[in-house]
């Protein structure tokens, strides 16, 4: 995928120099970093049950609607008593598999949900199988980034700098642990800006890189049947094209790609489930909008606020501090609003000291004295003594790193990739802003909307800590103690990633136990004798609209999430028990006792 091309470590800035490289071969070093990002991603990742984004996707591979709106036969036909999972399991049609999308997945992700399907065919439907494609894709994310760096910034080390942190950016590691679409599609949507541009050095050079066209086609569409906020991803590249491409021929070639590619994929969107998907997001946008009107704390959904000034500041300090790994829980609502604001001034302070002298060939001795106890000031008054605002102190002086970093290098090209980059991790996140006034609501200010967004900002804070490491020493130094700092906050993230403890990426605060589904159909295989019957349990089903109707007033998906595991041509005997709402229950045929195999306890396991 990568091609051999010279890099200048050496003209980036007049600090570096040949002598001072590493001895060890950069391949080396790749491939530990891949290593690395490998195992964090895949440690843990089978560990904690699916939770309800992860069901809605797996009953959509196997073409069953949650809540069995295609399965009348099985669940609701009258005067039938019991079903079987060889009933559960008969064959789908693609009518099936598109109303599975559609009704249960807002007629979202046809591809990842076609690819994931194929490869529980080949795998099997464990937690750890249907969430290893996340751990691969969300691990060439990080090559690929590499990739994307050394070629376009014309540095190795910056390179293996924004390897590095890609391999630990939490978010790539919590969301590799999701049987979910979002590293499949952020690395198709990252393919495709290196297409983008190999396209345009290509056309400067006066050739029709037909290959390259048909290669960003796909992975235009694969994005789109994605997620459609991978929109946004294009889009960035047509406001890239129209601030420096000039040749008509390239928006020509470009144009085609796009409306064939575009074309390929509308009959999803006109005959297929995708039609359904603006008319189910505008129901969305009311429905929360009435939440947040009406109801915004005890509805099932979290924090659901209006979309006034403050509430959607509120809520995008944390998405933006968090997109940011320099910046990750350096929030007001973590270290107090009054002692982030003396951080930030005591920072300016230290920024407009190192500002000041700078431009002189020799640094004051109490400037350098100066810097660190700046930065330090904030943890020694506030009283809640957290080292994070040691960090939010920094911010602005990693802030100017930045700017002297883009300022040193020479290049035009460079300073280009880096306006592309500063695009790709802007508008995405600005966009979530104007649907969020635009809607009325802050339910979608949420992390995961912002994913496009993440590759490209860990390129822009890996040029600002390459520029730290280029500093004269006091500099270098200081802020080499602050990073080390928050990479101590990193790997204590990671930790609470794993142990399930950080909601903002997993979604749950408390610790999820393994797949309580999978334990009971294990049990169901080893208790079960012929004469037996198993029972589900069968909460009230509540729909709100004519997508979600299933035509039930009880819930069938324990029922339906238990028969995902268990053998396709069994005839247990099973039904729905209306008299209980939390056990999955086995009724000996011979003495008409009830074992317990699963207690759902409520929503305490229905993650």
């Amino acid at each position: 995928m990568f091609t051999a091309i010279p890099t200048h470590d050496d003209q980036a800035t007049p600090l570096s120099s040949r002598s001072r490289k590493s001895r060890i071969p950069s391949s080396i070093i790749l491939l530990v970093l891949i290593a690395l990002a490998f195992g964090l991603r895949v440690y843990k990742s089978g560990v904690h049950g699916i939770y309800l984004d992860e069901k809605l996707t797996l009953v959509c591979t196997q073409g069953v609607v949650y809540e069995g709106s295609n399965q009348h036969d099985v669940f609701f036909t009258p005067g039938k008593t019991y079903f079987t999972p060889a009933e559960f399991w008969k064959p789908k049609t693609l009518n099936d598999y598109n109303e599975a999308i559609i009704r249960s997945d807002i007629s979202n992700s046809p591809a990842y949900t076609a690819m994931l399907s194929a490869w529980i065919d080949v795998f099997g439907i464990s937690d750890f199988s249907i969430r290893f494609p996340s751990v691969l894709f969300s691990t060439l994310i990080v090559l690929l980034i590499y990739g994307l760096v050394r070629r376009y910034m014309q540095s190795e080390s910056i390179a293996l700098l924004c390897a590095f942190l890609a391999a630990i950016e939490p978010f790539f590691i919590a969301y590799s642990h999701m049987a979910r679409s979002y590293c499949t599609t952020i690395f198709m949507s990252l393919l495709a800006t290196y297409l983008f541009l190999r396209i345009l050095d290509r056309r400067s050079e006066g050739k029709q890189p037909i290959g390259l066209y048909i290669g960003y086609g796909l992975t235009f569409a694969l994005t789109m049947l994605g997620h459609y906020l991978g929109a946004l991803v294009f889009f960035c590249h047509g406001l890239y094209m129209l601030l420096y491409v000039r040749d008509w021929r390239t928006y020509a070639g470009l144009g085609v790609t796009g409306v064939t590619a575009f074309v390929a994929i509308l009959p999803w969107f006109i005959v297929g489930g995708g039609k359904y998907i603006f008319m189910t997001m505008a129901y969305q946008a009311q429905f929360y909008k009435h939440l947040a009107d009406t109801n915004p704390t005890n509805n099932g959904f979290g924090l659901i606020l209006p979309a006034t000034l403050i509430n959607v500041f509120r809520r995008m300090e944390l998405i933006v501090a968090d997109l940011f790994m320099l910046s990750n829980g350096v929030t007001g609502g973590a270290l107090g609003f009054r002692n982030l604001v003396i951080a930030t001034a005591l920072g300016l302070l230290a920024t407009g000291l190192v500002y000041r002298f700078s431009r002189q060939e020799t640094t004051p001795l109490w400037v350098k004295v100066a810097l660190p106890l700046l930065l330090v000031v904030a943890y020694f008054v506030s009283p809640i003594h957290s080292l994070r605002l040691i960090v939010a102190a920094a911010l602005p002086l990693l802030l100017f790193m930045a700017y002297r970093a883009i300022k040193s290098f020479d290049q035009s090209s460079i300073h280009r990739f880096v306006v592309l980059m500063g695009l790709l991790t802007i508008v995405p996140t600005l966009f979530i802003v104007v649907m969020a006034f635009r809607n009325g609501h802050t339910y979608g200010i949420t992390q995961r909307y912002t994913s496009f967004s993440f590759p490209y900002a860990i390129v822009l804070v890996g040029i600002t800590i390459w520029q730290v490491f280029h500093e004269p020493a006091y500099i270098r130094w200081t802020l080499s103690a602050v990073l080390l700092i928050q990479l101590g906050y990193i790997a204590k993230l990671l930790d609470q990633i794993y142990e399930d403890h950080a909601p903002k990426y997993t979604y749950f605060g408390r610790y999820r136990e393994s797949n309580p589904y999978m334990r009971a159909a294990e049990q169901i295989n080893r208790l079960y004798m012929p004469g037996d019957t198993i029972l589900y349990p069968s909460p009230r089903n509540t729909p709100r609209d004519e997508v979600e109707k299933t035509f039930s007033n009880y819930s069938v998906a324990d029922a339906q999430l238990t028969n995902l595991y268990l053998p396709h041509k069994a005839t247990y005997i099973q039904r729905m028990d209306t008299t209980q709402t939390d056990r999955i229950l086995l009724k000996k045929g011979n003495t008409g006792r009830l074992i317990t195999l699963f207690d759902f306890e409520g929503t305490t396991y229905r993650y």
